[in-house]
């Protein structure tokens, strides 16, 4: 198959042909390679997990559930080693090309499936979003992108990473295509949708994005505001997002641990340096870090729920900047990390769903506005982002 963009794994030529009917018939996708496909090995972004594990004995539901609806899988794609990474730059398979801004970062860890749909190579992709792994590369590659409300889709034949924030998540270059894929995935009618009647401005998101990206995206936040009725100006928290970051950080870090800890410690692995980087951040969070973790998230998620109810829609930054340059020095990388994390670890905390609209650009480089919506509303934020576009 060509592939211009490296979006596409080569070691698995995994295919599925779609059924000859459903609402999804013609269509062509792929799925991010940490997806299982019967008689495929997944190999995760790793060249030793690949290694090291057998094909799969069957295909992932949301896989198959989608092949089901007519829609034909052509093919894995690149993701940052076991789903470790932000910017979708894989040391051992290489960094995809952002083929909506050459030369810079395509965003991760579902870095090829974003690629693969931006470059027109398929009509949509799975991903996976634990930290941000669906926002950030549909935010850097000009996409529309959803991460649905935590514990909406089944993760089965998926490899996980850290189960109290994994989701399954798709692109789309067109908002209707992205509700017809919700609408297969987690059986809902988007057309039926309640349309929200508040927009809340998340000031303390929007203070963390840089001052031309804040800019780009108000007219639009601006539009949104008209069409709901009523726009409303708040914090997300009485915390600061930083302290937010800094729980989820250790929450995440200890469970992806928890996930992968003993099969590192049984192979030692070769692993970039961030992504080791990551997992030895996360075996060094011990059980006090890790229950002030769990017992701020259950106080942030009442604090929310308190304001954040099925008729309010929240407007923030996804990413603080478009894509950042690629093949910088791992120090200026990881610099570049921390406001990006931060705004994606409001979703993660809250178990909500969001979703990612391509409206904006600064310095003609795509940069997404999101929309955050209470836990189940999925369908609302879907919904929202039709009318808007």
């Amino acid at each position: 198959m060509r592939d211009p963009y490296n979006a596409f794994c080569i070691h698995t030529d995994a295919r599925l042909q779609g059924a000859p009917s459903g609402p999804l018939q013609g269509l062509t996708f792929a799925a991010k390679d940490l997806f299982d496909v019967a008689g495929h090995v997944t190999g995760g972004g790793n060249p030793d997990w690949l290694a090291k594990h057998g094909p799969a004995a069957r295909t992932a539901p949301a896989v198959q559930n989608l092949v089901d609806a007519g829609a034909t899988m052509v093919g894995k794609t690149h993701t940052d080693e076991l789903s470790r990474g932000i910017f979708g730059e894989n040391a051992h398979y290489g960094t995809p090309t952002n083929p909506k801004a050459p030369g810079r970062v395509p965003g991760g860890s579902s870095s090829g499936s974003a690629a693969a749909v931006a470059g027109a190579l398929v009509d949509f992709a799975l991903g996976t979003d634990t930290g941000g792994s669906v926002r950030v590369p549909a935010s850097f590659c000009g996409l529309y992108g959803i991460r649905p409300s935590h514990g909406r889709l089944p993760l089965d034949g998926v490899i996980p990473q850290a189960p109290s924030f994994d989701t399954i998540g798709w692109f789309a270059r067109e908002p209707g295509l992205l509700a017809r894929i919700g609408e297969v995935l987690l059986g809902i009618d988007v057309s039926r949708a309640r349309r929200p009647r508040r927009l809340v401005v998340a000031d303390d998101a929007f203070a963390i994005a840089e001052p031309a990206t804040a800019a780009a995206l108000r007219p639009w936040v601006e539009r949104i505001g008209r069409m709901v009725g009523q726009t409303e100006t708040r914090s997300v928290s009485s915390e600061k997002l930083a302290t937010w970051l800094q729980h989820q950080s250790a929450f995440q870090g200890r469970e992806a641990w928890g996930t992968f800890g003993e099969w590192v410690d049984r192979n030692n692995p070769r692993f970039s340096f961030e992504v080791a980087d990551n997992f030895l951040r996360g075996k060094s969070i011990d059980d006090a870090a890790f229950e002030a973790a769990r017992v701020f998230r259950a106080a942030r998620r009442a604090e929310v729920a308190a304001w954040l109810g099925a008729d309010t829609v929240v407007a923030l930054p996804t990413t603080p900047f478009p894509a950042p340059i690629a093949g910088q020095p791992r120090s200026v990388m990881w610099s570049l990390r921390v406001p990006v994390i931060t705004l994606t670890c409001i979703a993660g905390t809250l178990g909500a769903p969001q979703v990612n609209l391509p409206l904006a650009k600064v310095d003609d480089l795509p940069v997404g506005l999101s929309l955050l919506g209470a836990p189940g509303a999925d369908d609302v934020l879907l919904g929202l982002a039709q009318a808007v576009s």
